[in-house]
Formats: structure tokens, sequence, C-alpha cells
């Protein structure tokens, strides 16, 4: 049995296809299949069943598989706990981010962390909050940058800034006459949104709860459209299509020639972000520098939260 076998079982699980678990181990699916195949033999038993398209595990695969995880958790533990004895700093940190902060936050975050740790290289992963949580508990990061709501068992978390909202509409819509804009106003307009599985459209629902399709009258129009990203959406909105809501971040000079920005009337919605690790990761100065990075990065419209205690 070696590491090898076991990364190629936990790559079969996760991705429940013997072709793309051997892309995703840089290997050739017959060099795969030969070595999953080489450790059921010595184990005396199939980990995997095996049909036209589908691979699921078996009840004793399920058990093996987490422990085989467990193993290269551990084995990447004795790597790290090494690297962290010549120095935390050095070496690459991996870090996911999902898309609604990634584009705004690492302009101004990639400088500050150069100056507070130089030798650090950051390895970005951009994806959902359900999909980072699932590689950080797996070990494919090392930290991620979320937003609240997050909670993942052997997960802690800080806090490190807070941004409001912002409602933006085309240039000439008559809500350009006012000082700010109520989240009610928002129900008799044409509210484009994120698709389903970005946490940023939950927080707008979440503000703005007369939004919830479910919640409209029967019969009434779809009042909310779908965009890919706060990109497509500003665009579509530019173009006359309806209203939004932004995370202030994301605002730029060039987007006042395309949009009138307003803030919420009363006290604006926010989301806060976040920091999230494994319990066990060793090396606690890369963490820390990274927070550090993130509270002198000047990103602009946000409050910092240098003092949030961690979870």
């Amino acid at each position: 049995m070696t590491l090898t076998e076991l990364r190629y079982i936990v790559a079969v699980a996760r991705e429940r296809h013997f072709g793309r678990a051997a892309a995703s181990c840089f290997v050739s699916q017959p060099t795969l299949s030969v070595a999953v195949k080489k450790l059921e033999d010595e184990l005396g038993l199939a980990l995997f069943e095996r049909s036209a398209g589908d691979v699921t595990l078996t009840p004793i695969g399920e058990r093996i598989v987490n422990q085989a995880q467990t193993v290269l958790e551990e084995v990447q533990l004795i790597k790290q706990l090494a690297e962290q004895g010549k120095d935390p700093l050095a070496g690459a940190l991996r870090v996911g981010i999902i898309y609604t902060i990634s584009p705004y936050l690492l302009p101004y975050l990639i400088p500050a962390l150069r100056l507070k740790a130089p030798q650090m290289q950051m390895l970005l992963e951009e994806n959902y909050t359900a999909r980072l949580a699932e590689m950080l508990k797996q070990g494919e990061i090392d930290v991620a940058i979320l937003a609240e709501p997050f909670s993942e068992a052997g997960v802690l978390t800080q806090v490190v800034y807070e941004e409001p909202f912002v409602v933006a509409t085309p240039k000439g819509h008559p809500w350009e006459e006012q000082e700010a804009v109520s989240a009610e106003q928002l129900a008799d307009e044409n509210v484009l949104l994120l698709s389903p599985g970005n946490c940023f459209r939950d927080h707008v629902l979440q503000a703005c709860p007369d939004l919830n399709r479910e919640s409209l009258p029967a019969g009434s129009l779809q009042r909310t459209l779908q965009g890919s990203s706060l990109t497509t959406i500003r665009h579509m909105v530019a173009g006359g299509v309806g209203v939004t809501v932004l995370p202030a971040t994301s605002v730029t000079e060039a987007d006042e020639h395309l949009l009138a920005i307003r803030p919420f009337s009363g006290e604006a919605p926010t989301r806060r972000v976040l920091l999230a690790w494994r319990k066990n990761f060793p090396r606690a100065a890369a963490i820390e520098a990274l927070r550090q990075a993130v509270l002198i990065s000047g990103l602009p419209t946000v409050t910092m939260l240098p003092d949030e205690i961690i979870d």
C-alpha cells in the first residue's frame, strides 16, 4: 500500500469517475485503474462498484477512503510542520476565495501581502462557498476567504471586515434623484440577482425579503432576473434591464459613467468577510500574515474588524 494509491482512491471517490480522477491526479486512466485494482487485491475486497458511466463506493470502501483521506492529511501535516520549523512564512499558501470577493479584494490584498510576507506565495482558487468548504476540509486549500454565515466542524474562522451594500440603477432612473433607496422600493422593480449557489444572492434576499420569488402573489409577473456574475449584472443594468444590489467594494469609477449608485436608506444591509482554516493547520503565522495584509490593504468602503474573536 502506497500514498499514491491512497491519493488515487480518494480522487475516484471524489470524482465518481475514473477518467476525471486520473486527470485530477495528472496520470493516465490505465495507470490509475491498475493502481486502484492493485490496492483492492491487496486488501482482498472491492472499494468501488463499477457500472457504465457510474462509480460508487461500497460501504467498506467509504470507510477506507475516509481513513485514506485522514492519512493523507496527516502526511501533509508532517510536511507542513517541517516547513514551519524552517519558516512558517516560506512556501506557498493555498487560498480559496469566493467569486464576489476575489476581483475586488485581491488588487489591494496582493501588494499588502507582499509587504507583510514577501517570501510567501499565494496560490488562488476561486469558487463557490460550498466547494471551498469541501476543499478546505479535504486539505486542498489552506485558508478560505468567505462571507458569513459560515460554520464547519474542525474549522476556525475570524471576521476581518464588513462592507455595506448599495443600489445600482441605469442612468436616468427616477431613483437617481433620491439620496438613498429603501429595501421596500426594490420590490416594485425588476431586480437582477446572481444565480442560485452564490452566497451574495442569499445576502440580498435576506436584506430584501420581498424579492424572494416564492413570496410574490400568485399570478404576478416574475420580477427577479438572474446573471452569472456581478460584471454581467452591471452591464445588464446599464442597458436598462432593471436594477440591482452590489457590494460596495465592487463599485468602480467606471461604474459611475454607466450606473447611478445610491446607498440604502436607514441601516444599510452589509456582509461580514472572514478567513476560515482547519484547526490543525500548523502555519498559524501564515494565517496571521494574511489577516494583517487584509487589514492594511486599504480596501475602500469597508470597516476593518481587527479585534473580532476566532470562533
